[in-house]
């Protein structure tokens, strides 16, 4: 097994690989003047399992288009020099949130990433807490393997028992929330209750904030797979304080934070 990760991701890489024992496998990267990107294998990896390990979120410097480049040449590469079977780990899965058509003609690119990952020569890929987990299973025609932060996220409220009220932000993450709740209720050894918040998007623009469910003078957690911009998160957390909970939390396992 060998562990690869492009420069971008090679601080997340290398705690990944002494968390398995191993050290990341070593790569030559390039930048041309033009900016053109050149990265290729260092090792041997002919009849190797091998896994890539990137991460499909903007930052300052490294677009996601930029990454999700270097990790196909990397894989294409690797593909060439023999490697008997390629895993892409993608921790956040970027495109994912567009898994359906919504208006006319639109593109369904979460789709159109698999078949890209697929092209290219994958034998299978590994996330963590995809947006739609059925849009993510279904897109590809390759082995996938879905983690989860559910365990953690548990534990971690579990050691601050309260009364606690977990929150969907919108309607698209209540069955995240319903498993998030009676896990941590199990846990507890009492029902977790859950509530939702009703929200409405339309040609970029965000409205709703009605709550649906008892909030009135308990904690709320608001529960969801990842804060990008916080907006949802800022309107569920004032529709909660208008509601009277107590105190407002939240928890994601993807902070993207593009503003």
């Amino acid at each position: 097994m060998r562990l690869f990760a492009p420069q971008v991701s090679a601080n997340y890489g290398t705690r990944v690989a002494a968390a398995l024992g191993l050290s990341l496998a070593a790569l030559e990267e390039r930048e041309f003047e033009d900016g053109e990107h050149k990265i290729r294998p260092l090792d041997n990896v002919r009849g190797a399992d091998i896994f890539v390990l990137q991460q499909l979120h903007g930052e300052p410097g490294h677009s996601i288009h930029d990454k999700l480049c270097r990790l196909l040449f990397l894989l294409g590469a690797l593909r060439d020099a023999g490697a008997a079977r390629l895993t892409a780990v993608l921790p956040y899965l970027a495109y994912a949130r567009k898994d359906q058509r919504s208006q006319p003609r639109d593109p369904v690119t979460h789709r159109y990433l698999a078949q890209l990952l697929e092209a290219i020569g994958v034998d299978g890929v590994v996330t963590l807490d995809v947006h739609n987990r059925a849009a993510f299973q279904n897109a590809f025609r390759r082995p996938v393997v879905h983690l989860e932060a559910r365990s953690l996220f548990v534990a971690h409220f579990a050691a601050r028992p309260a009364n606690w009220v977990v929150v969907a932000p919108d309607g698209g993450a209540i069955k995240r929330a319903e498993r998030f709740a009676q896990a941590l209720g199990q846990r507890l050894e009492r029902e977790v209750e859950l509530a939702f918040m009703h929200k409405w998007r339309s040609g970029g623009r965000m409205g709703g904030g009605e709550i649906v469910g008892e909030v009135a003078g308990r904690p709320a957690l608001i529960f969801d797979d990842l804060i990008s911009t916080g907006g949802t998160l800022a309107l569920c957390a004032e529709a909660l304080r208008g509601a009277g909970a107590a105190t407002v939390e939240a928890a994601a396992t993807h902070g993207v934070f593009t503003s």
